[in-house]
């Protein structure tokens, strides 16, 4: 994909077709502040470029029928969503549409070296099953903060090795296109808004309960990075006075007491002294215990597991309480691969916000569950990237 946007409103005509998929002339003019003919100049100017196609007739809407157009085919964008324990990647098309999704298990901490080739060796893989035959753009989600316009993480907590690699551009230089990188729990944020739960909300938070606790802003459609792309950090906001130490080198974070890490570590203490049979036993079968396990010790009534979920909840629920207090969202999605405990941690979560936020910001505010599972950090990750490419050169 060599040709971009000449102006804004070409942009804008690429965006609505990316988001609403193909449509006619007619119904373009409705949405967008052109006259018709320079709405028929710039379309025109489009089709050249080979970024639009014509798609047959549109619905006729009384007089002439008009002709429908939508991005090209061919097109296809590169998700890549890396977390703490796994990799996703993901071919789109250009409407976002997820072609082609696989997941491998790769621990971050083994550097950006070896994380790179396990991520080029799954878009190869993608590629040769006749899914696309080269990528128009990429777009990368790493589990930390990211620099945003160098496309560079900076001080990540559980990524050692990584502060200030030009992620950027070492996989355009390798991918052989453009490519963008931000914040994972950003990229989930912007998944929802495309195709899952936040689909028609303009002020959000997304809380990603992985390995490690994240919160996507969005404001106004758009997210919110901060001056230093940390903005959303809260698994490192204190959560218990003098509590656990924490990685970032504090005592008391969220992310100490209750992430993916902290909640299989919780139950494999309980588990050794005895407070649940069920969580012992699934320590003498598998020698380890996560929050999977966890989740399926709840739901076979296992009263320690259900505990230390909702201990887990409340906590999270006390400083989202406090978010909600102070950004008033339209909604608060939940998501990353804790959700697996399902809705005994969202009850937990609702309880605290509902019972400690102004009931002038929680008259409204449904809190819940994402709908998009894994593949909303590539659906993210493909949209920052398109984003990127239907935006004037």
């Amino acid at each position: 994909m060599t040709a971009r946007p000449a102006n804004a409103h070409q942009a804008r005509l690429l965006r609505l077709l990316r988001d609403g998929g193909p449509n006619s002339r007619a119904q373009l003019g409705d949405q967008i502040d052109l006259s018709r003919s320079k709405l028929a100049v710039e379309v025109e100017r489009l089709l050249e470029t080979g970024l639009v196609v014509a798609d047959g007739l549109a619905a006729s809407r009384g007089g002439r029928r008009s002709h429908n157009i939508r991005l090209a085919p061919a097109l296809r964008f590169l998700g890549v969503d890396i977390g703490a324990t796994s990799i996703d990647v993901a071919v789109t098309n250009a409407e976002l549409e997820v072609l082609g999704h696989i997941n491998q298990p790769m621990d971050v901490r083994e550097g950006p070296v070896a994380v790179f080739e396990q991520v080029l060796s799954m878009a190869a893989k993608l590629r040769s099953s006749g899914l696309a035959e080269e990528f128009d753009g990429a777009g990368i989600g790493v589990p930390g903060p990211v620099r945003f316009p160098e496309g560079v993480p900076v001080a990540p907590p559980i990524m050692p090795g990584w502060d200030g690699f030009p992620v950027r551009e070492a996989l355009s230089q390798d991918l052989g296109c453009p490519v963008m990188v931000d914040n994972d729990v950003n990229l989930m944020a912007m998944g929802e808004q495309h195709a899952g739960v936040a689909r028609s909300v303009g002020d959000f938070l997304c809380v990603k309960i992985g390995t490690g606790i994240g919160c996507g802003i969005v404001v106004g459609g758009e997210v919110y990075r901060g001056t230093t792309g940390s903005a959303g950090d809260i698994g490192h906001i204190q959560a218990v006075p003098d509590g656990r130490p924490c990685a970032c080198g504090n005592r008391g974070c969220l992310e100490a007491h209750f992430s993916g890490a902290a909640l299989a570590r919780d139950a494999t203490e309980a588990a050794q002294q005895g407070l649940s049979a069920e969580l012992a036993a699934r320590l003498e079968t598998a020698g380890t215990l996560s929050a999977v396990d966890v989740a399926a010790a709840a739901a076979a009534g296992d009263a320690t597991a259900l505990g230390l979920i909702r201990e887990g909840g409340n906590r999270t629920g006390q400083v989202i309480a406090g978010l909600v207090s102070f950004f008033n969202p339209g909604l608060v999605v939940i998501g990353g691969g804790v959700t697996g405990l399902g809705h005994t941690l969202l009850a937990a979560i609702r309880t605290q916000v509902y019972r400690q936020s102004l009931p002038l910001a929680t008259g409204n505010l449904p809190i819940v569950l994402g709908e998009l599972g894994p593949t909303a950090g590539v659906i993210g990750a493909a949209r920052l990237i398109s984003d990127h490419l239907f935006s004037p050169a």
